[in-house]
């Protein structure tokens, strides 16, 4: 018998969705940083053996107070989990306050036919006793739910949870080809590693103001034979002193933000990699729909 699902991952921002996402597909399917909205597509990472796939999806963190169209749209993202799950994981973390009244807690419970999963991220964090007290405030909020503690940084459990949902996918075909391990195009993930890089060395508003579009990718072949992967990238912002800090004092920031990204797309690729970084203004980008659409917010 083969076993085949979607599992979607949901929860609120920097609770691990990411984290978990590629401990489970054991690639970088998602990007990781301390910053809330990290996330802003939904991402899927395919996980197949051979008796079973497992379709992943990572969501963006619910946005409770959007304040801009895009954030409506990674909200649109996360409402669209709740339409096609064959299986549900609300990550949470040991840290993080959920009040009785959340509305994505109150959707959660309207899921009776789904299975669910409530996965408890960060266990490594707190004792026994705090532990336990987390695990009953869970099963009091969603008495349907499945609860299974972890740490999807050091990888505690996750194979508890992946054998999990694994007896708990329905029987099904096989929805991609066993080798392929996302929908996203190469193109897609050398813009996330860029705006991770953003994320990392710029800070207030910096990196929630930015976007990334690869506008060339293209692969030559060296004078060694081997093959080099040449991309062109436009970095959006929306005012002019958001594109001088992006550049730095004589270029310096951005030479530093392409370096980095440039040695991780080379680890991505598996090939040596000439990057080139431009930046544009395009004024209040996160409110215009058109500029949402070419970015794949709608």
């Amino acid at each position: 018998m083969h076993r085949s699902g979607f599992i979607n991952i949901i929860g609120h921002p920097n609770v691990g969705k990411s984290t978990l996402m590629n401990a489970l597909v054991g690639e970088r399917m998602s990007i990781i940083t301390n910053k809330p909205q990290t996330t802003r597509h939904r991402i899927i990472g395919i996980l197949s053996g051979e008796d079973f796939q497992m379709v992943l999806s990572d969501t963006p963190g619910v946005v409770d107070k959007p304040a801009y169209k895009m954030h409506q749209a990674m909200n649109s993202f996360v409402q669209s989990t709740f339409e096609d799950a064959d299986l549900m994981l609300l990550v949470t973390d040991v840290l993080e306050t959920y009040p009785a009244e959340d509305h994505l807690l109150a959707q959660l419970r309207k899921q009776q036919e789904v299975p669910m999963f409530v996965v408890l991220n960060k266990i490594d964090l707190v004792d026994e006793e705090k532990l336990a007290q987390l695990q009953q405030f869970w099963a009091e909020q969603l008495p349907q739910a499945t609860l299974i503690p972890i740490s999807a940084l050091k990888k505690t459990n996750t194979d508890l949870l992946l054998n999990t949902l694994k007896e708990n996918l329905p029987e099904g075909p096989e929805y991609y080809p066993k080798d392929q391990l996302t929908d996203r195009p190469e193109r897609f993930f050398m813009s996330e590693i860029i705006r991770e890089k953003i994320m990392l060395l710029y800070h207030q508003e910096i990196p929630y103001a930015t976007q990334v579009i690869i506008e060339d990718f293209k692969e030559d072949q060296t004078v060694g034979g081997k093959a080099i992967a040449r991309i062109s990238a436009t970095i959006y912002v929306e005012r002019d002193t958001q594109k001088s800090i992006l550049i730095g004092k004589n270029g310096v920031s951005i030479k530093k933000l392409g370096t980095d990204a440039r040695q991780d797309m080379e680890i991505f690729l598996e090939k040596k990699v000439f990057l080139e970084l431009f930046v544009k203004v395009k004024e209040n980008w996160r409110n215009d729909d058109y500029f949402l659409k070419q970015f794949g917010y709608k």
